[in-house]
Formats: structure tokens, sequence, C-alpha cells
């Protein structure tokens, strides 16, 4: 095997976890210029050649545990686990404001259709099924000025999507006021800036921590943790929330 230049979460012969970085694609993408970088094909390199199966999706921006089974075998059990909603994941999020202590969103959403990546796809669909589990884990108040408000709220949030639609915790937050920061398509903007101007960080707020599920060969149960980036943990600290760096 090539050395793999991420951090591996684990590895057996028939799954592989890395941490993947925010910014990085999970596949070849034509919207992207040619020679991208992306993961599924570092992971082929890495195991020299051999096929890869990715069983879920994780938005480019997005950081945090990707799975992808080594066979066949592997992939169907896991894809069907996920359909089946066996598999949980967890989530770390930055959002404007001080949210709720706890809640469940459960509120439908329309198929996202991307015009440019699905330039045929019909847009006409009836909403889908989506509920989100989330805990408020920490706050905090700057002292700087946003709007027409003299300091700037945020919450610290734990998420669990109980159903998997496309860039539901992302629309889910926008629909209760409590955007996640640095999301340049459901976020707002002057909070984005803030982030950038004051604290430089330039990056979706929305971190995969956690991921539970039973071995698709095995029947081991399985709980894979993506600790989070230096850069981050930079954050956690400036805002009092070290506790939660690990979890």
């Amino acid at each position: 095997m090539s050395p793999f230049p991420l951090e591996i979460l684990y590895q057996d012969d028939d799954l592989l976890a890395v941490n993947k970085p925010a910014g990085l694609l999970v596949h070849p993408s034509w919207l992207t210029a040619k020679g991208t970088e992306n993961l599924a094909s570092m992971i082929k390199v890495y195991l020299g050649g051999a096929t890869v199966y990715t069983v879920h999706r994780l938005d480019r921006a997005t950081s945090g545990v990707l799975l992808v089974a080594k066979n066949k075998v592997a992939a169907q059990r896991l894809s069907d686990d996920f359909c089946k909603h066996k598999i949980e994941k967890s989530y770390l999020c930055v959002v404007r404001g001080y949210a709720p202590e706890r809640g469940v969103i459960d509120h439908p959403l329309k198929y996202h259709h991307d015009k440019k990546a699905e330039p045929f796809a019909r847009d006409d669909k009836e909403p889908q099924q989506a509920v989100t589990a989330f805990t408020r884990l920490a706050v905090v108040e700057l002292p700087i000025a946003v709007g027409k408000w003299p300091s700037a709220r945020y919450s610290l949030l734990k998420a669990t999507p109980k159903t998997g639609r496309k860039h539901q915790l992302r629309r889910h937050f926008k629909h209760i006021l409590c955007p996640i920061v640095g999301d340049t398509n459901y976020g707002e903007g002057r909070h984005n800036r803030l982030f950038r101007e004051h604290l430089q960080l330039n990056r979706l707020l929305l971190m995969a921590i956690s991921m539970q599920l039973t071995h698709p060969v095995s029947g081991e149960r399985l709980q894979i943790k993506a600790p989070l980036s230096t850069e981050l943990q930079a954050l956690f600290n400036k805002f009092s929330w070290s506790e939660h760096c690990d979890f």
C-alpha cells in the first residue's frame, strides 16, 4: 500500500474510515477543474488500485468521519443499514444565536435540485420526511457588533440526523433560524464574515464527529470517532469550549 496522506480512523479487510478535511471532494465532479483532488481517488491509490465503494455522503465543506467499503458484500450490507437508519451519525456544529437547549426538528425537505449538477432532474418532487435531533452543548457571546446588534451570539450543538436528506442539517438549522456558521448556501453572510475577519476561520463549521454501526461482516459493534482539527481546537479553546474537544 502507498502511504496515505490523511488520518485513518479505522481499517480492516472490509472497511476503511478516514478523517476527511473540509474542502476535499469525496468523488470527482465535472463542476470542478480537471485534476481536482478527491478522496475516492486518493483511497484507490492507497489501496493499490482496488475498487472503492463509498456508502454515504459527506459534503465537500464538511469534515469528519467518511466510511468506505473494500468489497461488494460489505458495501451492500452497509448500504442496507444506512437505508434502514441502523447507522447513527453524530455531528458538531456552530450556529448563529442561542439555540434551544435541545429539540427535534421534524420538517420535510423538498429534494435539493442542483441545476448545474442535475440540469435534467425534475423539480416537482414531493417533500421527503426529514428529522434531526440536537442538544446544545455550549454558548458564547462575542463583543463584536453585527448589524444593529452590539454583540454576536453562537451555540455549539451536537446533532444526530434520523434521516439522510441532502444538506439536511444545514437546511434544518436554517429552518429554526440558527444557520450554521460558514454556510455560504444556507447561512448568513455577516456572521460568516465575522469568523473570517476576526477569527481567521473560513469554513463550514459542521463536523461529522462519530459513527456507530454494526460491522457488516463480523457483526461487531463499532464506534468510529474523528478528532477535531488543530484550528477547531484553537477556536474551542478561545470560546472556553475545550471540554467539548473530546467526545
